[in-house]
């Protein structure tokens, strides 16, 4: 078993600039999670996600607060919790004390998105804000001024190993248009089919933030091959250097 963490790293989005990689551990064997984390934190990747499910907003059902907090001693990487969930905000404070530095609040999953994202900052944590695929950017352009990262899902949320819905490419390039016009340092996250062969035009779309549980969990090189042959490939992707450094 692995070594309790002493101390954790610096809050999602605090690192050196470039693509990050994060990892789902929706495909991870539950019976062993602790150890499953801190492997893929041997493997390199940037953060972990916790996909929060409930059920009745999205058809699945995963594992809440006390599950993320069993893992947190597991590994030193930051921690963020995406609330795919009918009620975000009886999670909100849960998670962060569970050890989530960021939480991810569906546009969709609130009445008022304004005030659900200002209470994940009132919990002490770092809000973002994620989009299902036949969502408009224009549900979150009244609010990026309280989030440090827009999730724009590439498949239906509720279940993994879904096909990347390419059709979601011009909304990218809408909400990197939207974030750009802030002036403000914004992650472009993309969750759903992120693998070697859709990351590259996923990149090129503008997304700097690329969630994937099944291409890691299921690379036959193992997950640090994965989690390289991502990184590489979303930097093809990105292509400008001056977006590089953002």
């Amino acid at each position: 078993m692995p070594e309790p963490a002493q101390q954790r790293t610096s809050s999602p989005g605090a690192m050196a600039p470039g693509p990050r990689i994060v990892a789902s551990v929706l495909p991870a064997d539950l019976s062993r999670l602790g150890e499953e984390v801190a492997a893929l934190e041997a493997a390199g990747v940037d953060w972990i996600q916790w996909d929060v499910m409930d059920a009745c907003f999205v058809p699945n059902l995963t594992f809440g607060p006390d599950v993320i907090a069993a893992a947190r001693r597991h590994t030193s990487l930051p921690f963020e919790a995406q609330l795919m969930v009918a009620n975000p905000d009886v999670l909100i404070g849960p998670c962060v004390e569970a050890g989530c530095e960021r939480v991810i609040v569906h546009a969709e999953s609130t009445h008022n998105l304004h005030r659900s994202l200002m209470h994940v900052a009132e919990s002490g944590g770092r809000a973002g804000v994620a989009m299902n695929p036949g969502t408009p950017v224009e549900a979150v352009v009244n609010v990026l001024d309280l989030v440090d990262l827009v999730l724009v899902m590439t498949v239906n949320p509720g279940f993994g190993g879904q096909a990347y819905l390419a059709t979601m490419e011009p909304k990218l390039r809408l909400a990197r248009a939207a974030i750009e016009a802030t002036g403000r340092r914004i992650w472009l996250e993309v969750d759903g089919g992120i693998a070697p062969d859709t990351i590259v035009t996923c990149a090129g779309a503008g997304a700097d933030v690329f969630v994937t549980g099944s291409t890691l969990f299921h690379d036959p090189q193992g997950p640090r091959h994965a989690v390289q042959e991502l990184r590489d490939l979303a930097m093809q992707g990105i292509g400008d250097p001056a977006f590089r450094m953002r």
